[in-house]
């Protein structure tokens, strides 16, 4: 698969040397080419690197791996509202999470993978990969002690969440279907509560029973 990735931070580099690594085709796009290219070389596998303009033309699938604040400038960097992402399944991995409050920085509008597909002409939009940190999807595969992580989905197309589901399985975690693109924002508000948590030294999943104790609704 020929992979996109907007962006030289460590979500570009975590998931971006996974894919590498399973066989991917990639290309890092970034406002800065000595960035772009200095990440491609450290991913190696054959990684490219260019403007965010020229990885925005390249793959089937494009990663968006900026932080929330830089969405809009990375997208318009890579004349998404010109359709240059138009029919390619975009991934939003991004969290619009206000730092040491652990609010989502979104709070009485749409959420971010929203705002993205409206800004992305004709892009597929998936939101996935949003609810860990890069330590995580750096494992070799993110295997504990219950099992693989699962990703959790949230899109509305068919053909691209069946693209993220295959780049999902590729690092040894199991894709999770979490409803349309609509539902995105729940995903997004989770991560920011479940991050107060961690931040807070605190286990979350200690409030979360097991599926077989909850009664049927």
């Amino acid at each position: 698969m020929r992979i996109a990735v907007l962006g030289t931070g460590t979500m570009a580099d975590a998931l971006g040397a996974q894919w590498a690594r399973a066989g991917h085709e990639l290309f890092i796009g970034g406002r800065s080419r000595p960035k772009a290219a200095a990440l491609a070389t450290r991913i190696g596998h054959g990684a490219r690197a260019g403007s965010l303009r020229e990885a925005a033309g390249f793959g089937d699938v494009t990663l968006l791996a900026v932080a929330y604040d830089g969405v809009e400038a990375a997208l318009e960097a890579a004349g998404a509202a010109e359709a240059t992402l138009s029919g390619r399944a975009l991934i939003d991995c991004t969290n619009a999470v206000v730092p040491g409050r652990f609010t989502l920085a979104t709070d009485g509008g749409p959420g971010m993978a929203e705002r993205i597909a409206a800004r992305a002409v004709g892009a597929r939009v998936v939101k996935a990969f949003c609810h860990c940190s890069d330590a995580v999807w750096r494992m070799t595969p993110p295997v504990f002690a219950d099992g693989p992580l699962a990703v959790p989905l949230c899109g509305d197309d068919e053909e691209a969440l069946e693209a993220v589901r295959t780049l999902v399985r590729d690092m040894g975690c199991v894709p999770l279907d979490a409803g349309g693109l609509e539902r995105a924002r729940l995903l997004e508000s989770t991560v920011a509560f479940l991050l107060g948590f961690w931040f807070g030294g605190v286990e979350p999943r200690a409030a979360l029973p097991p599926l077989a104790a909850q009664s049927p609704a």
